[in-house]
């Protein structure tokens, strides 16, 4: 299990803070990249709030949140992000044709060894992969949120990804102390195809009077065992990113099963997104 040496991580926003800081912590210098000096600051913000979190649980002590922090520099423009790394991650949001410029960026900057992964939670790797001149070297690194405390790290291998790469990155992922598993690049990998129609079928659940957004929660809470509820999870995630995620879906596999519920789309129109909006199928104060 190895390291990279040095970093990209494209996108400062919740999941890529998250995952600059996982390797940041881990002594990886790390480059952080976005549209501006006011979005990246804001992630390395949103990394100092983190790891003040660990520093008053006692398990970082300050000198270690400092050091994490120098670790992490900071940039604006993806090619010259990518000088001298051995890996880049990009954490944007799920937009096909921005990824794919941001990879043709990156492929033109890093150096031929360094190897290209994104943490697509549905977007086909194969496609991403094809707009560079690396496509054996482009795989999905899908990190979980919140990225310092989720262990998962699913890895989508696309039709070019090579097994040296592969085998690179589930490395590197537990060296990370993460854990990898693998996937193959269909839509929505094993994870949003297993978790989307959930949700989904919650959301429907709802419109249709079965349950309170309590009481569906509380269902699958207390009789699932899962930790928190479909819509809370929803709200989590955003639910603009399901209702885009569940298009996916629908698009690449051709199944109207993956239709997004009506309730869903109508929240997303009313600004309704969850945790971030501060209001979506709960309200949020904070």
């Amino acid at each position: 299990m190895s390291l990279p040496k040095k970093v990209a991580v494209i996108g400062a926003g919740t999941m890529g803070n998250g995952i600059a800081q996982v390797f940041a912590s881990h002594g990886v210098q790390t480059v952080l990249c976005d549209v501006n000096d006011g979005a990246v600051q804001r992630g390395i913000d949103a990394i100092g709030k983190s790891l003040d979190r660990f520093v008053k649980k006692g398990t970082l002590s300050d000198a270690q949140k400092a050091e994490t922090l120098a670790r992490i520099s900071k940039n604006t423009d993806v090619e010259s992000a990518c000088f001298g790394i051995d890996l880049m991650v990009e954490a944007v949001f799920e937009n096909l044709d921005v990824k794919r410029e941001i990879f043709k960026k990156a492929d033109r900057g890093a150096p031929p060894h360094a190897i290209l992964a994104t943490n697509t939670s549905s977007i086909s790797v194969t496609r991403i992969g094809s707009s560079t001149k690396r496509a054996d070297r482009v795989i999905g690194m899908h990190f979980m949120n919140p990225v310092p405390l989720m262990k998962l790290v699913e890895v989508i291998r696309g039709h070019a990804t090579s097994e040296e790469t592969t085998a690179w990155v589930m490395g590197a992922s537990e060296a990370l102390g993460k854990v990898p598993v693998a996937a193959q690049d269909y839509p929505g990998f094993i994870s949003n195809r297993v978790l989307l129609p959930m949700i989904n079928e919650a959301a429907f659940c709802l419109m249709e009077g079965v349950a309170t957004r309590e009481g569906i929660d509380e269902i699958m809470k207390l009789g699932m065992n899962h930790p928190m509820g479909p819509l809370q999870l929803a709200d989590f995630i955003g639910l603009d990113v399901c209702v885009n995620i569940l298009d996916v879906l629908k698009d690449g596999l051709g199944d109207d099963k993956y239709r997004a519920c009506p309730l869903l789309r109508r929240m997303v129109a009313a600004g309704y997104l969850g945790r971030k909006s501060g209001r979506g199928f709960y309200e949020y104060t904070t």
